[in-house]
């Protein structure tokens, strides 16, 4: 076996480190890829990530080398622990991501060590892990990657509780709007809290809705995610429920989407009652990603999620 080298992010690694990453990702999403400007881009800031971001302090990418090659990398930040930070990140450090080819897990366990002892020297309190690269429904990290998985617990990290089903649904089989399911209920567009929401109502209550983001491409940013979407939320009344409200709801966001050349629709569900539904609706499961990694010297629980 050869010398393995663990040091710092280079630049000129910036090709092989992306390789690593679109293989994690089309591990996940199928067809999907991100570029070498998106990966650098995150080693930056994320500024998707517009609650937990600004309370990094310090970030790190390093990777390791077998006969010149890159065969792992990986990426950490450091929070900080002012009031403004909130209690599960004050004070912590996450190894963002770690990816690398299966075959390589020594070079695997050597990057982890060393990532562990930068956590150790920025002297944070909590050290956790996650799967988030930069491309939608990346984190976790999710089953399909067992040998980040495998790595992560010889390095000492245990998962969460927290278990969320990423699911990809085909536009062309979620059908159409058509005629309110029920007497007196209306359908209105309009702007959501994060893309187009439509909102169910009868009378003066709502008593549904569902928004959905019909670019996931960032501006162009990320190309090859052209023609997909994501759900941010689905939600039907309690009382209402098994009537046919979220089948119409979805129904019409799909006509939307199709008028946006959308073809596919990511959702990201959790416990078994919205992973029902979902698949009822037509999506169907892609892998599932256990939330909240965290090592084993951490003091407090991990948070659940970004």
């Amino acid at each position: 076996m050869s010398p393995i080298e663990v040091r710092p992010f280079r630049r000129a690694d910036r090709v092989q480190v992306t390789a690593l990453v679109n293989a994690h990702v089309e591990a996940v999403l199928p067809g999907v890829s991100v570029s070498v400007n998106a990966v650098l881009s995150q080693l930056e800031r994320e500024p998707d990530e517009y609650v937990v971001d600004p309370w990094a302090v310090e970030r790190a990418t390093c990777v390791a080398l077998q006969r010149d090659r890159v065969v792992a990398a990986a990426h950490l930040v450091r929070y900080g622990d002012d009031a403004r930070v909130s209690d599960s990140y004050r004070d912590s450090a996450e190894l963002r991501w770690i990816v690398f080819w299966p075959a390589h897990t020594d070079a695997a366990d050597a990057l982890l060590t060393h990532a562990l002892a930068t956590m150790a020297r920025w002297g944070s309190r909590r050290r956790y892990a996650d799967g988030a690269l930069p491309a939608p429904a990346l984190y976790g990290p999710p089953d399909c990657w067992p040998h980040v998985l495998a790595a992560l617990t010889r390095a000492g990290f245990t998962p969460g509780e927290r278990v969320e089903v990423i699911l990809l649904a085909d536009i062309a089989e979620l059908g159409t709007g058509g005629p309110a399911p029920l007497d007196g209920l209306t359908l209105q567009r309009h702007v959501g809290d994060h893309a187009t929401r439509f909102t169910a109502t009868r009378g003066d209550r709502v008593v549904g809705f569902f928004e959905v983001r019909s670019d996931l491409t960032n501006g162009g940013a990320l190309s090859r995610l052209a023609g997909w979407g994501d759900v941010w939320e689905l939600h039907v009344a309690e009382d209402l429920r098994r009537r046919g409200i979220a089948r119409w709801l979805v129904g019409h966001g799909a006509d939307w989407l199709r008028l946006a050349r959308v073809e596919r629709l990511l959702h990201v569900a959790i416990g078994d009652d919205e992973i029902g539904a979902a698949t009822r609706l037509g999506w169907r499961e892609l892998t599932r990603a256990r939330r909240g990694w965290a090592h084993a010297d951490g003091t407090n629980s991990p948070p659940a999620g970004d």
